[in-house]
């Protein structure tokens, strides 16, 4: 048998897939919060400039979605999923915009957390479940939800994480396969502890490990759980005041590190097990952005209070790490600036280039590697809050404002503004995006923008499809197979 009909039968009869949870998942999937990896970017997608919700004009669908939530969507193959919580107060308040009020909302009124799963072509409601009802432990902040933590999945289970109401699983289709009582989990302000501001931080799902980061007023915390039983496996103190940052796993070739946010803390971890790997002190005491990953740098960011550092910490640091002045880098810092972090929104590495934008709209460009200032221009007319963190994908940046307005901006160096489009509603959750789709929530919809040329973006969601398989055998014991049977046809790659 020629190595081409030897390949032929192994399409057809399908080799084994991988065993490991993040194999799973395929190119066109936004697994977590800002995607795999956290890091907000899909290269695979070609996505319009320009939509109108108002005549539909490059919008497939739009789904109405109740109550209050800032959770982002997540993908998994063809379902979008969704958390929202929704309170018996008819008219529930959401104050959005630029102001420093720290009261909580009281509403002791009875809430519904929800899960709903989407179909990610039509838009339509294929389950949804009730995963929690019940009087909130904690209160919110006047901008804040009960739902904030966006959800995770492998592609086929889902945790939904809803702070002091529990830690969640259920399978894609809407089963409950186990759920946890993690205890009261209150996020607030450190200085003034009466003022409580709900729970955000997200889980994430490293191989079969689900992992939480629970930087809370007393007692916090970093733990891990069984994927498939729920069980703990390891749980580590944490010596922070509260937090709202989602961790993140960068897997390089000497170590694999869960990477966190903090005030007094932010730094790394041995995800299997728990312990320090190294620690950098001196952030802002208010921490919100989620670290991010790229070319063998880590970024931190936040703000408030007296600090507000923006710095790239070496992959593979070690101890305890002191924080450089501006303008220099050591061994275990590339660079560093003193001003320069951001409040609620995670930045973004694309083409080589860090994206920064404050509350304000002012959006900042760098040299991903060297820190160097490319531009700093302003997005909107400076009375706009932004907390939503940006994405991007095919040479552009979606950037969402708090009163639902997306900027697109053009990839690169040099600042280009390409288009402004409204979602006629507020929007505080950082969109996703799949394929030919730019998955959008705003307080009361989700929408499914793609570009109406769609037949390519189809044919290329058709050959990813059919593809899927075969590169789905890169990390399992076939993949030696592959690299035989495609050599002499002068195959480099899968994709």
């Amino acid at each position: 048998m020629s190595r081409f009909n030897l390949l032929l039968c192994c399409i057809a009869i399908g080799l084994p897939l991988t065993a490991q949870a993040n194999d799973r998942l395929s190119d066109y999937d936004w697994p977590q919060f800002r995607g795999k990896r956290a890091a907000g970017v899909a290269e695979r997608s070609y996505l319009p400039i320009k939509w109108n919700t108002e005549t539909y004009s490059n919008v497939r669908w739009k789904t109405a979605m109740p109550g209050l939530g800032h959770a982002s969507p997540i993908v998994s193959g063809e379902r979008v999923f969704i958390v929202t919580s929704t309170s018996s107060d008819p008219k529930p308040s959401l104050r959005v915009g630029l102001y420093g009020d720290i009261r909580s909302v009281n509403d002791d009124s009875i809430h519904e957390w929800l899960i709903y799963c989407l179909d990610r072509e039509t838009g339509s409601i294929l389950w949804k479940r009730t995963v929690h009802k019940g009087v909130p432990m904690i209160k919110r902040h006047t901008k804040a939800t009960h739902a904030n933590s966006t959800p995770a999945t492998d592609g086929r289970r889902v945790v939904v994480f809803l702070g002091s109401e529990g830690l969640y699983c259920y399978d894609v289709r809407g089963r409950l396969c186990w759920k946890n009582d993690l205890g009261p989990l209150d996020s607030g302000f450190y200085m003034v502890p009466a003022a409580q501001w709900g729970f955000a931080s997200s889980p994430i799902i490293y191989r079969d490990i689900v992992i939480v980061q629970c930087d809370v007023q007393k007692n916090s915390f970093l733990a891990a759980f069984d994927l498939g039983t729920g069980r703990e496996l390891w749980r580590t103190p944490r010596q922070d005041v509260p937090t709202w940052s989602t961790p993140t796993i960068h897997e390089g070739p000497d170590r694999t590190e869960l990477i966190v946010n903090g005030y007094k803390h932010s730094g790394g971890y041995d995800p299997l097990t728990g312990r320090e790997l190294w620690r950098i002190v001196g952030g802002g005491d208010i921490p919100v952005p989620t670290p991010i990953v790229a070319d063998g740098l880590i970024y931190l960011a936040s703000a408030h209070g007296m600090k507000a550092p923006l710095c790239a910490v070496r992959v593979g640091a070690s101890g305890e790490i002191t924080p450089p002045a501006e303008g220099t880098s050591t061994d275990s810092v590339a660079w560093y600036k003193n001003r320069d972090g951001t409040y609620m929104q995670t930045p973004l590495v694309y083409w080589d280039n860090l994206y920064a934008c404050k509350d304000n709209g002012v959006l900042s460009c760098y040299a991903a590697r060297t820190g160097e200032l490319l531009y700093r221009e302003r997005l909107g007319s400076g009375q706009t809050g932004f907390t939503a963190s940006p994405v991007a994908a095919d040479g552009k940046i979606f950037i969402t404002s708090e009163l639902g307005e997306i900027h697109v901006v053009r990839a690169g160096p040099r600042f280009e503004l390409l288009a402004t489009n409204s979602m006629g509603d507020v929007c505080m959750a950082t969109p996703a995006i799949s394929g030919q789709f730019l998955i959008v929530r705003t307080k009361s919809n989700v929408y499914g923008i793609e570009d109406s040329f769609g037949p390519r973006d189809r044919r290329v969601v058709a050959t990813h499809r059919k593809s899927q398989s075969l590169r789905s055998c890169e990390s399992s014991g076939s993949v030696r197979l592959f690299h035989w049977l495609l050599a002499p046809m002068g195959c480099n790659s899968y994709h």
